[in-house]
């Protein structure tokens, strides 16, 4: 009798289990897996940060610099930068540009959609519509940039008044401000880089290369990499391993290098991360092969990157794995490679 009963239980517990693990996927409910340390000192940051920003605007105000009626506007427009800034610093959204990009840009379109455009709806639709545009085209895509559009449209008299000063006080001022607290304040912990591109140039690269290493990299292998990085990542584990399987069924091809190296062109080494690198053939002796066949190339992107060298012309062919062409601002393999790896 107890067996039947506990047989009924897990009958209809299961179904709720289900269905509350099927709505938190819908809700996007993910698991955090940074430390108490990491979210405290986020939360210590923004802070830290808003507070300099109010105190200086007040500054400001006492010293009769803006007006008292435009202060509250930035401020929370600010506040959704601090998030970004102190709880993603290595974010693409955190970084220096899209912060002051994303905010002058949009302010500018907000403000020429005011004088502009009669309806205020309309305007206000228009503003963030192409301020989102605009922050695409310009790489500086920023979520607070389509607060600051909306604010210039909506912000009453107050903010009309100020037309295109709107951008100088208070939207440059301030994005000053939290620029550097972010910088400075970012910097006082050695996992932390702000912008990300100082962790970059100060971690060590390792060259090493274990030969014949094969290793099936799992989902929960990604689980324990973003816990140990002990930082926010804006994206799942499942949305990693997608990429990395998408990846993995671009690179399960033999590995065939080059027939021919030719002046011009532009080729990769078909690594990983730092260690990454495309290169592009500038010049060529025309000497005859092998001792006297050398190329002269130049570091397009990844490691070395504006760096020349020169080398044997089989030497290069050998660091080369494919042939690469720029399209829509990424290295991509050119059609050439995509033949040679897979003959009809």
């Amino acid at each position: 009798m107890a067996s039947g009963m506990m047989d009924a239980m897990e009958t209809n517990n299961r179904p709720i289990g289900q269905w509350l693990s099927e709505l938190r996927a819908y809700l996007g409910i993910e698991k955090n897996n940074t430390s108490h340390r990491e979210k405290l000192i986020s939360a210590l940051g923004a802070a830290l940060a808003i507070l300099l920003v109010y105190w200086a605007t007040q500054q400001a105000l006492a010293a009769d610099l803006i007006d008292i009626s435009t202060s509250y506007f930035i401020i929370a427009s600010m506040g959704a930068s601090a998030v970004l800034l102190f709880a993603v610093p290595h974010g693409a959204l955190s970084q220096p540009w899209s912060l002051a990009g994303g905010h002058l840009i949009s302010a500018f379109v907000g403000v020429v959609c005011h004088q502009f455009i009669d309806i205020q709806f309309l305007a206000a639709g228009a503003a963030v519509g192409l301020a989102v545009a605009a922050m695409y085209y310009l790489r500086c895509i920023h979520p607070p940039g389509g607060a600051t559009a909306l604010t210039a449209v909506t912000g009453g008299d107050a903010v009309y008044q100020l037309g295109f000063d709107f951008l100088l006080v208070p939207i440059f001022t301030n994005v000053l401000l939290i620029l550097m607290v972010a910088i400075a304040f970012n910097s006082l912990f050695h996992w932390r880089r702000y912008p990300v591109h100082l962790g970059r140039k100060t971690k060590p690269v390792s060259t090493a290369e274990p030969s014949g290493r094969e290793t099936e990299i799992t989902q929960e292998d990604f689980a324990a990499a973003i816990q140990e990085q002990d930082s926010y990542v804006d994206i799942t584990a499942e949305g990693l391993t997608e990429l990395l399987e998408l990846a993995k069924q671009h690179a399960e091809r033999n590995v065939v290098h080059p027939r021919e190296i030719v002046a011009g062109r532009c080729y990769s080494n078909g690594k990983l991360g730092k260690l990454w690198s495309v290169r592009q053939v500038v010049d060529e002796s025309h000497e005859p092969p092998p001792t006297k066949d050398r190329i002269i190339y130049k570091v397009l992107a990844g490691e070395g990157s504006y760096d020349t060298g020169i080398c044997m012309r089989e030497e290069f062919r050998q660091w080369a794995r494919f042939e690469v062409q720029l399209r829509g601002g990424h290295w991509v393999k050119a059609r050439e490679s995509v033949d040679e790896e897979h003959p009809e």
